[in-house]
Parts: C-alpha cells; structure tokens; sequence
C-alpha cells in the first residue's frame, strides 16, 4: 500500500464515522413533549424525588436501632 492509498483509506474511514455520529446525533436529540407529558431524559422518564416524613425517618431508625442491638446482643452470646 502506498501512501496515496492509505490516505485515501484513511479519508474514507472519516467520512464513515462522521456519518455514524451524525445519526446518532440525531436519535439522541430530546423530543418536544406537550404540558400533559412527563420529562424526559433520552427515552428515560424522570421521576420526582421522593421524600420522608420526620415520623417516618424515626421509625427507621428505631429499627434500625434494634437490628443493631440484636446484633451486638448476639455477637456477645
């Protein structure tokens, strides 16, 4: 091979891979959604954080409290 060839290979593998990046471009580009449809990211929904209650919290760490309790209580048996 010489180097006009190579070049030439070379130039061709460009043109390919810009093609290739051109269309995945274009699948990744967001849709324009109407108000009643949930955000996305890509074809991925995004869902809103959730959030707990102080009184929930405290439970989970009462239990979570007594899970460690057992644990020591057992470890010491």
């Amino acid at each position: 091979m010489n180097t006009s060839q190579i070049l030439a290979a070379i130039d061709a593998e460009i043109a390919r891979l810009q093609q290739a990046r051109k269309i995945l471009s274009e699948v990744n580009a967001t849709p324009t959604r109407g108000p009643g449809r949930p955000r996305t990211i890509g074809a991925v929904a995004i869902k809103p954080k959730r959030h707990l209650s102080a009184e929930a919290r405290a439970k989970i760490a009462a239990a979570q409290k007594a899970r460690w309790a057992k644990a020591k209580k057992a470890a010491k048996s």
